[in-house]
């Protein structure tokens, strides 16, 4: 289950996004359509096909790691952690598999 969220800014954009870490509720219920919403739209047809193909059983899988995968694309756009909604950053991170980048506080 997701235990807390990550919120993260893009320091050339200023653009925010939240991002569940854990067990995705919402792609159990809801399918592609949380990528969807979220503006995450490599995913969202990757798992619509995907769904397609198999009958939905795809989702018994993405439901395990959508968040995870979702979190290591924006890492990988160049977002950056400024805050945690509850718990430990390095709890998170290791979680995750993988070192969370934060967001410099000026001084």
């Amino acid at each position: 289950m997701a235990f807390t969220s990550i919120i993260f800014k893009n320091p050339n954009t200023g653009a925010m996004k939240e991002a569940p870490v854990g067990f995705s509720w919402t792609v159990f219920f809801f399918g592609f359509f949380p990528p969807l919403f979220r503006g995450d739209w490599k995913w969202a047809v990757i798992m619509f096909i995907l769904a397609m193909f198999t009958f939905g059983l795809s989702n018994l899988v993405f439901m395990f790691i959508y968040n995870k995968l979702y979190i290591k694309d924006l890492i990988g756009s160049g977002y950056k952690a400024q805050s945690i909604a509850s718990g430990d950053m390095q709890f998170a991170s290791t979680k995750i598999g993988m070192q969370i980048p934060m967001l410099e506080v000026a001084a």
